[in-house]
C-alpha cells in the first residue's frame, strides 16, 4: 500500500475516515478544519498523505515538525515508507496518535531511541455527554480566562508544562504566555472560581461541532485533592453540551486524573501516545 499526497478532492474521504477513528484523530481533524491542506506557514498547518485500500490511513506532519497519524491496519513496510516521506525534514518535534500505531511507526522509522521530553502511553477515555455525572460539590463558578489575572494563569500553565510535558523551566513561561494568549483568543479554556478565588483551570485542545477533546486541566499543588479540577471540567462540559456538543474524548496523565475522569462518567477507550522529542524547540500540535 503506497502513500500519496492528499488533494482537495480527498477532503471528504479524509474527514470520513478520521471521524470513523475519532478517539485518536482529534488533533488531525481540528488542524485540518483550521488550516486545510495548503497552509505552509502556521505551526499547525499540515502536509497530509493518504493510503486507500485494505490498509487505509492518514499520515501527516505539521509545519513545526509534529507527526500525526491514523492507520489502524498499517504494517511495518507502510510505516517505513511513511518515514521516507519526511526524511528531508530538518526538525521533528514529536509524534501523536493511537499508542500501537505510534510505537510501530517510531520503530519502523528508527526513531524509538530519540531523546525525548515526554514519551508516554496514556489511557484514553470517551464520554457521551448525555451520561455526564455532575459532581456533588457546589459553589463553584466557571469564568473565561480573561476574567482572572493573566499572570496567575500563565504561572499555572508554565507549571503544567514543567510538571506534565517535561518543558524546561527556562522555556516554560514563554510557552505558557503563547498558550494563554491562544486560549483567550479561541475562548477554549476556563478558570474555576470558589469564593471568588481562582482555584483550577480546564479547557479543550481540539474542538469540533459535536466533539471536544479535553486538555490543559490544572490545579495548583496546594489546592489539589478538593475536587476543583473535576468540577471545572464538568461545568465546562455542561456549557458546551448546551451548545450542541455530544461527545468528549481525552487521555489521562496520572492515576489521580483517571479517577477524576471516571467519576464524571468517562469510559476507557484505548491508549494514546504523546512523544515529544528533545529538540530544544517549542512543541506544538
Amino acid at each position: 500500500m503506497n502513500w500519496r499526497l492528499a488533494q482537495d478532492a480527498d477532503l471528504d474521504w479524509i474527514q470520513s475516515f478520521l471521524y470513523a477513528n475519532l478517539q485518536s484523530s482529534m488533533f488531525l481533524l481540528s488542524n485540518l478544519r483550521d488550516h486545510g491542506l495548503h497552509d505552509k506557514t502556521s505551526d499547525k498547518g499540515m502536509t497530509i498523505w493518504l493510503a486507500q485500500g485494505s490498509a487505509s490511513g492518514i499520515f501527516a506532519i505539521t509545519n513545526s515538525g509534529m507527526i500525526l497519524l491514523q492507520a489502524p491496519n498499517a504494517v511495518d513496510r507502510m510505516w517505513a515508507r511513511a518515514s521516507d516521506l519526511i526524511a528531508d525534514r530538518p526538525v521533528l518535534t514529536g509524534c501523536l496518535g493511537e499508542a500501537r500505531q505510534v510505537r510501530a511507526f517510531l520503530s519502523a522509522a528508527g526513531l524509538s531511541n530519540m531523546p525525548t521530553l515526554l514519551n508516554d502511553d496514556e489511557p484514553a477515555f470517551r464520554l457521551n455527554l448525555a451520561e455526564l455525572i455532575m459532581p456533588q460539590m457546589q459553589g463553584g463558578e466557571l469564568v473565561p480566562l480573561s476574567v482572572v489575572p493573566r499572570e496567575l494563569v500563565v504561572h499555572w500553565r508554565a507549571s503544567y508544562h514543567f510538571e506534565v510535558m517535561g518543558t524546561s523551566k527556562r522555556k516554560a513561561t514563554a510557552v505558557a504566555e503563547t498558550d494563554i494568549t491562544s486560549y483567550i483568543e479561541k475562548d477554549s479554556h476556563r478558570a474555576l472560581l470558589v469564593k471568588n478565588q481562582p482555584v483550577a483551570m480546564t479547557g479543550f485542545n481540539a474542538v469540533l461541532p459535536s466533539v471536544v477533546q479535553v486538555g490543559g486541566v490544572y490545579t495548583p499543588p496546594d489546592l489539589r485533592g478538593r475536587g476543583y479540577a473535576r468540577l471545572a471540567l464538568a461545568l465546562h462540559l455542561q456549557e458546551v453540551r448546551a451548545k450542541g456538543v455530544t461527545q468528549s474524548v481525552l487521555f489521562a496523565a496520572s492515576t489521580a486524573a483517571v479517577r477524576a475522569y471516571m467519576s464524571l462518567g468517562y469510559q476507557r477507550a484505548g491508549e494514546f501516545s504523546l512523544v515529544l522529542f528533545d529538540t530544544g524547540r517549542k512543541e506544538t500540535t
